[in-house]
């Protein structure tokens, strides 16, 4: 049985801390909104955009991210959604967004049966429109090569696995070729920041097709302390 019809026909358990009565507890879900700021990796990779996050990758946040993507807890893409347009707010002010979702690889798509940076956007713009606030999403970028996983890579391997990744997809290389004014400011969004090479080849990507991605959002921003762990971004 699916983690994810599990969540329906039992009694749900917190994502964060396993207490059990709710999907994400009053203080987790503080957690997981966090403290949206600038969170930069250090070293930044040439090209990275602004990375703005949540919250740092630890404790309920981490915790509800690898449950959601990688656990199949996707009933958890709202409480998430709901952080990172918070996110985003905070990172652009009052301007008009194009939130351009960071793709996933196909081996990833099919073991985890979902696409989950994509639905966060989705998620996370259709509570920013309920506030008013004039966005769109945009998956405008698609995987040129076959990618190892960037689990466990170093910082280097993962810059060399990630060089020339992304392409822009078929039929949007005409719309960036015009000028985005008046469209927003094109936010590149992503769960997880690490090193900053996978959103630094996504802003490589946009570049070359015409447009420029001055921001990135993610839900958290890993503590460069050692290896990657589980569920860790690019």
């Amino acid at each position: 049985m699916t983690t994810a019809l599990l969540d329906l026909v039992l009694p749900p358990r917190c994502a964060g801390c396993d207490a059990p009565g709710a999907l994400v507890c009053p203080s987790c879900a503080e957690e997981i909104r966090g403290e949206p700021a600038c969170r930069m990796p250090v070293p930044a990779p040439p090209g990275l955009p602004e990375c703005w996050s949540a919250a740092e990758y630890a404790g309920a946040a981490r915790r509800a991210i690898i449950s959601y993507k990688e656990r199949g807890r996707t009933a958890l893409a709202r409480p998430l959604a709901g952080a990172l347009a918070l996110t985003v707010g905070t990172a652009v002010g009052g301007h008009p967004v194009v939130l351009v979702p960071v793709p996933s690889a196909r081996p990833a798509l099919r073991r985890r049966g979902h696409d989950p940076v994509t639905r966060l956007a989705e998620l996370a713009a259709g509570y920013l429109r309920e506030a008013g606030w004039p966005v769109m999403v945009a998956g405008m970028l698609a995987h040129r090569r076959r990618l190892a996983d960037q689990a466990g890579l170093s910082s280097l391997q993962r810059a060399e696995n990630l060089a020339s990744a992304f392409k822009v997809a078929a039929g949007w290389d005409g719309l960036l070729a015009r000028s985005w004014e008046g469209a927003g400011v094109v936010v590149l969004v992503d769960d997880v920041v690490t090193t900053g090479a996978t959103l630094a080849e996504a802003a490589r990507a946009l570049r070359e097709a015409g447009t420029q991605a001055p921001l990135a959002v993610t839900l958290a921003a890993t503590r460069r302390r050692g290896r990657p762990r589980e569920g860790d971004g690019g």
